[in-house]
C-alpha cells in the first residue's frame, strides 16, 4: 500500500505531480494514507493504515470524518485529544532542575528572577536629579545620560535641581523606565531614552563581572512567576501523582513529605503499586534517615546556600547512614551546631546507629550530652594554643585519670557556670515588633526590653533567624543605616528612637585570604606599623607606614609577593604552599626586618600570640586596648597575623566581636548574636558571658539565638519560638525569666523542660 496525496496547510495535493511549497512559511504537510468507508471485511486494511500513520506521523495520527468534516487525533505518546499536543515519554531529566531539559526558561532553574528595587533606584526622594537622586547615576556630572535628562526636564518646564518628590510622576516614569520605543523630542533631534531601570536590568546579566555586581545592587530577588519557585518547566507539573506534582512535593517539609509517602501508595492501583514498590521502599528509607537526624523542618527545594554548617554537616550525616557501609571511618566537626538538646539526642542515636553497623565515629565536640554518651573520650589541653597540644586524658568518661583537667571538672560540677541571683529589668524603654509573617512565622508579635540580655530559643527550623536574622535586622539596618537589605513581611515597630547603632556578630569569616588576620581586621596592624615607622631607626631611613605592610611594594618580600608562602602548581594534583625560600616564611625584605621595637621585628610581632602582645605593647594604649578585649574573650592563644582561613567560625565571631568592643561605645547598642557558644569549650563560654554582661551594664542590649543552656540559663528573658520546626512553628510559645518559664511552660516548652534540668 503506498499513498499519492497528501495535504498542505489543509489543502489535498497530489504527490505525483510534486509539491510546490513557500520556502519562507512554516507549513502544516499531512500525508494521507487511504480513504475508507470501514466495514468488518476492512480490519486488516484498517490496521495496516494505522501501522504506516503511526511510522510516518512519529507516534502519531489523525482520523477526518468525511460526511461531518471532523479531526480526531490519536497518539501512542502523551496527548491532549482536543487540542492535538502531544508530549514524548516522561524521563527522569524532565523532573530535574539542573538539566536544560526539565529547567524552567525563565529563572533557570533557580526558582527566582532578580528585579530592580526601586526604593533602591531612589533611596531619598527628597533629593534632586543633579545631587544623586538617583542612585545608579550618582551625581551630576558631565555625561550623555545626564544630558537627555536635564533636556527632557526643561521640556517639560522641570529643571535637573527640582527634587524628585516634585517630578509629576509620569515624567518620572519616562526618565526611570523610557519611552517604551516612542519617539520624544529633545531639542530638534528625535531619539529614544532608554531609561535608568531597563539601563541597570539590561548590565545586571550582559557585562563584565563587576559592572553586573554593580547593577545588581540595585536589584532585588523574587520568585519566579512562570514556575511559582518550583524551578521545573510547564511540562513537568502535567505529571501528578494522588494530585501533586514533583514542585509540589519539593516545597514540602520533610516530616509533611514522609507522612505523604507512607499513604501514597493507598492510593495507587494494583499494577502502579508493582511498579513503585521497590522506589517507595528507598524514597521511605532515605526520609526517614533525614528525620532521624533532626532535619524534619527542610524542604527538599531548599537552596544548599542557606543551610547552616551543621544542617550541611546532618545531611551528609543523612547520606552515610543510608549507604550502609562498614569498617568506615567517620570524622564530625562539632554535629551539634544549631542543635536544640531535643534533636540533640536523636543525632546522638544516629551516631551510635553507625557505631553498632561496623564503623568507628570519631567526633569533635563541645556539647555535654555528646561527650557522655562517648565510649572513649580523648581531652586536648591543658590550655589553648601554646599552652595545650597536649592530651590529657584519654580513656572512657568514668576512668578519667586526670580529674583537674578544665573539661572533666565541668563535667563533674565541680565547676560551672552560676546562675544569676538576680534578673535584669531593663532601662524601661523597649523595641515592640509586630505582625511578622515571613516564612513560617505566624504574625509574630516580638517585645525586647532595652537595657538587657534577650535569649531567642526554639528547636531547630522554629522560626529564630526568620524573625531575627530577616526581619528584625534588616528593618533597624534600614532605619539607622538606610541599610537596602529587605526584610521579611511584617506590620510595624516601634522603639527604634532608642537605639543609635544596631550590629550583628555572626560566624561568618573576616577574610577569604591568607593576608588576612586578626591584627588587620581590628585595624589594630594600622597602630602596628604607626609605631615602627615613628622608631628613630625608620626616621633617618625615611620608611612610612607603607614600608610595613605585607601587601605594599618597598617593605614586603618581592619573591612571594608578601605572602611568605609560595604556590607550587602540581599537574593533576592539588597546588601545594612552601615557604619562600627568600626571606624564609617572613614576609618582608631583610632591610624592613631590620627596624626593631623592643627587639622584636614587625614579623616577629605579626608571630606573637595576643596573650604575650598583651604586656609588650603595655605602653601604647590604642594597641593594648584591642589586644586586651582580644584576651577578654579568651582569644590569647590566637597569634597576630594568624591567616584568617585558619579561624573557626567561633573564632571569628570573637574576634568581630572584639574589633567592636575595642571602639568608644555609646550605651545604646544592640548586639545581635547568632550562636556565639558555637566552637567554645564550657571555660570560653563563662568568659563570654563575662563580656556580654558587660556589655549590658554598660547600657546596652543583647540579643542571643542559641540552644547552649549555660547561656540561656542566665538571660533576663527568654523568648521560646515554636513549638516545632518548619510549618509547625513560627509562633511564641513562651516568654519570661528562666524560672517563670520553667514553673509554667515545662510541659508545652521542648526549651522548658530541658533548662528545668539545669536549673
Amino acid at each position: 500500500m503506498g499513498f499519492t496525496k497528501v495535504r498542505v496547510d489543509g489543502e489535498v495535493v497530489d504527490i505525483v505531480k510534486g509539491l510546490k511549497t513557500d520556502r519562507y512559511k512554516i507549513h502544516d504537510i499531512e500525508i494521507v494514507i487511504d480513504r475508507i468507508l470501514v466495514t468488518q471485511k476492512d480490519r486488516q486494511r484498517l490496521y495496516d493504515d494505522v501501522v504506516i500513520a503511526m511510522k510516518h506521523g512519529d507516534k502519531s495520527m489523525m482520523v477526518l470524518d468525511f460526511e461531518t468534516n471532523e479531526v480526531r487525533h490519536f497518539s501512542r505518546m502523551l496527548m491532549c485529544p482536543t487540542s492535538g499536543i502531544s508530549y514524548p515519554e516522561p524521563e527522569p531529566n524532565l523532573f530535574s532542575f539542573n538539566s536544560p531539559y526539565g529547567s524552567c526558561k525563565t529563572c533557570n532553574g533557580l526558582g527566582e528572577v532578580s528585579e530592580v528595587d526601586r526604593e533602591k533606584i531612589i533611596p531619598d526622594s527628597s533629593k534632586s536629579i543633579k545631587k544623586g537622586g538617583i542612585s545608579p547615576i550618582g551625581e551630576f556630572k558631565k555625561t550623555w545620560i545626564f544630558d537627555k535628562i536635564e533636556q527632557y526636564l526643561k521640556q517639560e518646564g522641570l529643571k535637573i535641581t527640582t527634587p524628585i518628590k516634585d517630578v509629576p510622576a509620569d515624567v518620572l516614569q519616562v526618565i526611570l523606565y523610557g519611552n517604551e520605543g516612542e519617539e520624544r523630542s529633545f531639542r530638534s533631534k528625535e531619539i529614544v531614552f532608554e531609561g535608568v531601570i531597563p539601563f541597570v536590568t539590561r548590565h545586571s546579566s550582559d557585562s563584565s563581572a563587576p559592572i553586573q555586581r554593580w547593577a545588581q545592587s540595585f536589584m532585588n530577588k523574587k520568585v519566579c512567576p512562570t514556575c511559582k519557585g518550583t524551578r521545573i518547566k510547564k511540562e513537568a507539573h502535567f505529571f501528578k501523582i494522588n494530585g501533586k506534582n514533583i514542585g509540589e512535593l519539593a516545597q514540602m517539609d520533610i516530616a509533611e513529605l514522609a507522612l505523604w509517602f507512607k499513604e501514597v501508595e493507598k492510593t495507587l492501583t494494583k499494577n502502579q503499586q508493582v511498579i513503585a514498590v521497590e522506589i517507595l521502599k528507598e524514597i521511605n528509607a532515605r526520609l526517614g534517615f533525614v528525620v532521624e537526624v533532626g532535619l524534619t523542618y527542610l524542604s527538599l527545594h531548599r537552596s544548599a546556600k542557606t543551610l547552616s554548617g551543621g544542617e550541611a554537616q546532618r545531611i551528609r550525616l543523612a547520606t552515610q547512614i543510608g549507604s550502609e557501609l562498614m569498617n568506615v571511618l567517620y570524622i564530625l566537626d562539632e554535629p551539634s551546631i544549631g542543635l536544640h538538646q531535643r534533636d540533640n539526642s536523636r543525632l546522638i542515636k544516629s551516631l551510635k546507629r553507625l557505631r553498632d553497623t561496623g564503623n568507628s565515629v570519631i567526633v569533635v565536640e563541645h556539647d555535654k550530652e555528646m561527650i557522655e554518651s562517648a565510649d572513649f573520650v580523648v581531652d586536648l589541653g591543658p590550655g589553648a594554643g601554646e599552652n595545650g597540644g597536649e592530651i590529657v586524658n584519654a580513656s572512657s568518661l568514668d576512668k578519667m585519670t586526670n580529674k583537674d583537667s578544665l573539661t572533666n571538672q565541668y563535667l563533674t560540677g565541680k565547676k560551672k557556670i552560676e546562675i544569676p541571683k538576680s534578673r535584669r529589668k531593663g532601662n524601661g524603654k523597649r523595641l515592640v515588633l509586630k505582625g511578622a509573617t515571613g516564612r513560617n512565622l505566624k504574625n509574630v508579635n516580638l517585645t525586647i526590653p532595652l537595657g538587657t540580655l534577650t535569649c531567642v530559643t526554639g528547636v531547630s527550623g522554629s522560626g529564630k533567624s526568620s524573625l531575627i536574622n530577616q526581619t528584625l535586622y534588616p528593618i533597624l539596618l534600614k532605619e539607622i543605616y538606610h541599610g537596602v537589605k529587605k526584610p521579611l513581611p511584617y506590620k510595624s515597630i516601634s522603639g527604634i528612637e532608642h537605639l543609635d547603632k544596631v550590629i550583628e556578630i555572626d560566624q561568618s569569616p573576616i577574610g577569604r585570604t591568607p593576608r588576612s588576620n586578626p591584627a588587620t581586621y581590628t585595624k589594630m596592624f594600622d597602630e602596628i606599623r604607626r609605631l615602627f615607622a615613628a622608631l628613630p631607626e625608620s626616621q633617618i631611613r625615611g620608611y612610612k607606614p607603607g614600608r610595613f605592610s605585607f601587601n605594599v611594594v618597598g617593605g614586603r618580600c618581592e619573591t612571594c609577593k608578601g605572602g611568605g608562602m609560595k604556590v607550587v602548581e602540581m599537574n593533576f594534583l592539588p597546588d601545594v604552599l612552601v615557604e619562600c625560600e627568600t626571606c624564609n616564611g617572613k614576609r618582608y625584605n631583610r632591610e624592613t626586618l631590620e627596624v626593631r621595637y623592643k627587639g622584636k621585628s614587625i614579623n616577629d610581632v605579626l608571630e606573637m600570640t595576643i596573650e604575650a602582645a598583651t604586656p609588650f605593647f603595655e605602653k601604647v594604649p590604642k594597641i593594648h586596648r584591642v589586644l586586651s578585649t582580644l584576651n577578654s574573650v579568651g582569644l590569647g592563644y590566637v597569634k597576630l597575623g594568624q591567616p584568617s582561613t585558619t579561624l573557626s567560625g567561633g573564632e571569628a565571631q570573637r574576634i568581630k566581636l572584639s574589633a567592636e568592643l575595642s571602639k568608644k561605645g555609646t550605651g545604646n547598642t544592640m548586639y545581635i548574636w547568632d550562636e556565639p557558644s558555637t566552637g567554645l569549650h564550657f571555660e570560653d563560654i563563662k568568659m563570654l558571658l563575662e563580656v556580654l554582661n558587660r556589655l549590658v551594664d554598660e547600657g546596652n542590649t543583647v540579643l542571643v539565638i542559641e540552644h547552649n543552656l549555660d547561656i540561656v540559663k542566665v538571660a533576663d528573658k527568654i523568648i521560646d519560638i515554636g513549638p516545632e520546626g518548619g510549618k509547625f512553628g513560627g509562633e511564641i510559645v513562651c516568654e519570661g525569666t528562666p524560672e517563670m518559664i520553667v514553673k509554667k511552660f515545662k510541659n508545652t516548652s521542648f526549651t522548658a523542660k530541658y533548662l528545668a534540668l539545669e536549673m
